[in-house]
């Protein structure tokens, strides 16, 4: 077995989150959100380029040496599938891999609230699930995806760069589709969708306001739709989306969001206690009249105060999320310091 293949296969068995391969380091994992080197010779550029090389096709290699850098998804059969970025530096190749399981995790693994699993059974708005790369965010639609294709017969089609969780028929029919393979962009890919009879969208990034505009107005005519943003909190991720359109439009977003959005999930992941696993600290924004009337008349800034006195409507801010993940002793104050630090400030802990 060639030395890429079994790197994959120890990362895995390690229960590895992510595979670093660089010019001049050894190999190294990140095991529980830390990196660790692992007990080997340091890479050479012919060795990092051979190892590149074997893992993509010929239009996937030119890509590379025109571009500088690609992604692409890559499958060991009964190890694993793997999400994988190629790309050039110093004039070396090198590799960064994600690990994606091979089975769609249900809700009930992930042990997030139930308010966010609610999301799922709606059956027209927005949903926003938030966070920096890394934070858990693939994982949490693939659990909503899977929520809905376990228990209702629907249309749903994914946008994703690229595929991560491979999605079963179960009651629902499920058309996954690749950025850069199966489709140009994700708003060339969201425009056609509104084409082909869906009733839940899942786009992998918004990342333009095309892809914003679209879909905002699939939600607005009936679909469920499921997107990301790389944005750290709920009121930021609302902001977000209404300061990518000119100064002349934003009065209207404010009223098309105050009206579609259902919720906004923010998460972060957090080392547990004993080093073994990660746990999600979660932040939930749920539209209520209230929280509508704040969005509509330029308020955001408020809409934290919203969270902290909505819990029961499973509100919660990120403050609340990890102060219950400290009582129940999964996660320790360092931990928190080290991942989540912009928030030590609100538990005391600085």
């Amino acid at each position: 077995m060639s030395q890429i293949l079994e790197l994959l296969q120890d990362a895995v068995s390690q229960n590895a989150s992510d595979l670093h391969l660089t010019v001049g380091s050894p190999p190294v994992f990140r095991i529980a959100g830390e990196l660790r080197v692992q007990q080997s010779e340091s890479l050479r550029a012919e060795k990092t380029e051979a190892m590149v090389r074997e893992l993509l096709n010929a239009e996937q290699w030119q890509h590379l040496v025109t571009t500088g850098e690609i992604d692409f998804s890559f499958s060991l059969p009964g190890v694993s599938r793997f999400r994988m970025n190629a790309f050039r530096q110093r004039g070396c190749y090198s590799l960064a891999v994600r690990m994606v399981p091979t089975h769609v995790p249900s809700f009930e693994s992930l042990g997030l609230p139930s308010v966010i699993r609610a999301f799922a059974d709606r059956q027209q708005g927005l949903v926003l699930v938030t966070g920096p790369t890394g934070s858990g965010k693939s994982t949490t639609l693939a659990a909503l995806i899977d929520a809905i294709n376990q228990t209702q017969k629907r249309h749903i089609i994914t946008l994703e760069d690229p595929i991560e969780y491979l999605h079963r028929h179960e009651r629902s029919v499920i058309d996954q589709r690749e950025v850069g393979i199966d489709t140009m962009s994700f708003a060339q890919g969201l425009r056609a969708a509104l084409r082909q009879d869906p009733d839940v969208l899942l786009v992998g990034e918004m990342r333009d306001l095309e892809t914003m505009t679209t879909a905002i107005t699939a939600a607005e005519t009936g679909h469920l739709v499921f997107a990301t943003l790389h944005t750290p909190d709920a009121p930021q991720s609302i902001d977000r989306m209404i300061d990518v359109f000119p100064p002349g439009q934003q009065q209207q977003i404010r009223f098309q969001l105050a009206s579609v959005i259902l919720g906004v999930v923010s998460q972060r992941l957090i080392p547990t206690v004993d080093g073994k696993s990660r746990v999600a600290a979660s932040e939930i924004l749920v539209n209520t009249p209230a929280v509508a009337n704040l969005i509509r008349s330029e308020k955001v800034h408020q809409i934290r105060t919203a969270m902290q006195t909505g819990k029961m409507y499973g509100m919660q801010t990120m403050e609340m999320s990890l102060r219950e993940l400290l009582q129940s002793k999964r996660i320790s104050e360092a931990q928190i310091r080290q991942y989540a630090a912009e928030w030590a400030s609100g538990l005391s802990l600085l």
